[in-house]
């Protein structure tokens, strides 16, 4: 019984509550933009939409990029097919035809590529799956595209929270991946428990170090505060 009194007392002296505060971020987050310039032809989201990776979020007129397309893929065929022709008379036919049947199949390619791109580059995805918690486009709106991208779109993980801690660095040896960390959210009258995850290699300028938790279905852009339970 003495034994187990005195481990539990050094246990007890030995843990210390270290006060860090927080602020809480998706998972994942992105800032969205068109990569090509043009006017906005459909919007299919709105904030508060759940997206998965993928999903088409806005594109922009492309007729004539669809038609360049098109026209690429038959020029593409037809150059197959003149190829396979002439591969099979290739003993019959001198090699400057074959060189050039060959030169014009690589050409054929390398223009359907450009505008199969070109296209593609006028439909704006979800890179992951998420919900979309910022939106600045409208139908009708004009993009500059890359030379100056202009965020359209903000997206983060649909659930799952990533907690950036700080903490004083007088406790930097006290603090280990996997040490508890009790907390609360500002206006939630809840408590929380989550393990640290993360802690980074640095010091900021007031003299803190830095840690990461990850939790899920909080509030992201919410602030709160806690205690690292350190031994």
């Amino acid at each position: 019984m003495r034994y187990f009194f005195i481990l539990f007392l050094t246990i007890f002296l030995n843990a210390q509550d270290i006060y860090a505060t927080f602020k809480v971020y998706g998972f994942k987050e992105a800032n969205l933009a068109f990569s090509s310039s043009g006017i906005v032809k459909k919007v299919n989201v709105d904030i508060g939409s759940f997206v998965h990776k993928g999903d088409i979020l806005a594109i922009l007129q492309n007729d004539d990029l669809k038609a360049t397309l098109q026209k690429a893929k038959a020029a593409l065929e037809f150059a197959k097919k003149n190829f396979e022709r002439i591969q099979k008379s290739k003993s019959v036919l001198d090699k400057q035809s074959y060189d050039k049947a060959l030169f014009n199949l690589q050409t054929a390619k390398a223009k359907f590529k450009l505008a199969k791109a070109n296209y593609e580059k006028t439909f704006l995805k979800a890179p992951f799956d998420g919900v979309i918690f910022y939106k600045a486009l409208e139908v009708g709106d004009a993009v500059p595209g890359s030379l100056n991208p202009r965020v359209v779109f903000k997206i983060q993980s649909k659930s799952k929270r990533k907690l950036i801690l700080h903490f004083n660095q007088e406790y930097l040896s006290k603090v280990k991946v996997g040490t508890p960390f009790e907390f609360s959210i500002e206006g939630l009258d809840k408590n929380y428990t989550a393990p640290i995850c993360k802690i980074y290699p640095r010091i900021n300028q007031k003299q803190e170090i830095t840690a990461e938790v990850i939790t899920t279905n909080l509030p992201a852009g919410a602030f709160g505060h806690g205690y690292i339970k350190a031994q």
